[in-house]
């Protein structure tokens, strides 16, 4: 009979630990929950910051953060799957003293901002937390805009507490378009702020609504700092864990795309002014230009249909880079064009003209570094409309 009590006493306790197990550790009534901020750093995936969890228990020797912007490298066909806009990101867990050092090698700052939380709705977002952490439950499809690591913490915040959670407006909130708050972390005479400007559409030219400001870490922060639960400040507590070192930044300038295009805009008009005044013509620019304005097209159409990123829709930079420039380089390469394609450079200096007034009203928002190379394909599409009618 003893015997039997204490078998049946071992066989609760492994089933209560075992389900304890599974649902996650019980946290103390010590424990805290927070948001981390972290600063952005140089590169370009860098450029816009990182949010995290911090659980932190000294009860149960719980001290780990969890965040949602790691990706694998080792995904097959990674570079596609980014491409297209396919990639999966997983949630990943870290013990925070090695968070907290990796960031303070790259000398990035972090902003620690304590949950106003009470004890059930602690243990029900570390829940959430550990069974997202599952490897059936890790990735997630990424957007740039609206899944992100920033968007993560607000509607895992909003899911797992029971709660009446509001985001309030900050004291220095003003409306912005998504392109206006990505440029606002980047040099806008840089080639990462190009690329994005090159790449994606007029769809980022609308103004964001306040909640979808948070895509970005600095705005969870700000929105955080005055949001409410249960008509209490969410926030109960901001301690700043780590301060950027000041480093003197070199000029760039000589390697902006400001710079280098506009050296390449000089020399297409110098060749176009040497061409007009002895009636000759650079065959070999005519067909560089066409060729590669019209395999720029080709990636910008691709982006918009072939991939499943929403922000490359309605590029209008295909009003310079036309797609059909790559058809037309055999026309380029002779010395006599067929009449017709007089007709198709007046409608590629139309386009140019619509360029101007999308970005004039707004339409669309070009990179500054294209204005030297647009005034130089403007220039010479008018001296082969005069060149070539003179052939006729």
């Amino acid at each position: 009979m003893a015997f039997m009590r204490q078998s049946l006493f071992y066989f609760v306790f492994l089933f209560v630990s075992i389900s304890i197990y599974a649902q996650g550790q019980i946290l103390s009534n010590d424990a805290e929950i927070s948001v981390l901020t972290i600063e952005p750093g140089v590169s370009l995936n860098d450029a816009f910051g990182h949010n995290a969890y911090r659980i932190k228990d000294r009860s149960n020797r719980i001290d780990v953060t969890y965040g949602y912007g790691k990706y694998d490298f080792d995904t097959p066909n990674f570079y596609l799957k980014f491409a297209q806009g396919k990639l999966n990101y997983l949630i990943d867990r870290t013990e925070f003293n090695q968070f907290y050092q990796s960031y303070v090698y790259y000398n990035r700052s972090i902003t620690e901002q304590v949950l106003n939380l009470t004890q059930d709705e602690k243990q029900s977002l570390y829940n959430f937390l550990i069974n997202n952490y599952k490897p059936e439950n890790r990735a997630y499809l990424y957007d740039f805009f609206y899944d992100n690591c920033a968007t993560k913490i607000k509607d895992v915040t909003n899911k797992a507490i029971d709660g009446d959670l509001t985001f309030n407006l900050p004291k220095d909130y003003k409306p912005e378009t998504f392109r206006t708050l990505i440029q606002n972390n980047l040099n806008k005479n840089s080639w990462g702020s190009f690329g994005i400007d090159l790449a994606l559409g007029s769809v980022i030219d609308r103004a964001a609504t306040p909640e979808q400001h948070m895509f970005l870490p600095e705005n969870i922060y700000t929105f955080f700092d005055s949001a409410q639960i249960n008509n209490k400040a969410l926030v109960k507590d901001t301690k700043i864990l780590f301060t950027q070192k000041e480093i003197a930044k070199p000029s760039n300038f000589l390697t902006s795309p400001l710079f280098i295009l506009g050296i390449i805009g000089a020399i297409i008009i110098w060749l176009t002014y040497k061409d007009n005044k002895n009636n000759t013509r650079q065959i070999w620019l005519d067909v560089t230009l066409f060729a590669i304005t019209g395999i720029v097209g080709v990636i910008i159409l691709l982006l918009w249909f072939a991939t499943d990123h929403t922000a490359t829709h309605q590029n209008y930079n295909l009003l310079w880079a036309c797609a059909l420039n790559i058809l037309m380089v055999g026309q380029v390469y002779k010395k006599q064009a067929k009449a017709w394609f007089i007709n198709y450079v007046k409608f590629l200096v139309i386009l140019l003209c619509l360029l101007t007034l999308h970005w004039i009203i707004g339409v669309q928002v070009f990179a500054i570094g294209l204005m030297p190379l647009l005034i130089a394909l403007f220039l010479r599409y008018l001296f082969l409309i005069k060149h070539f009618k003179k052939t006729y």
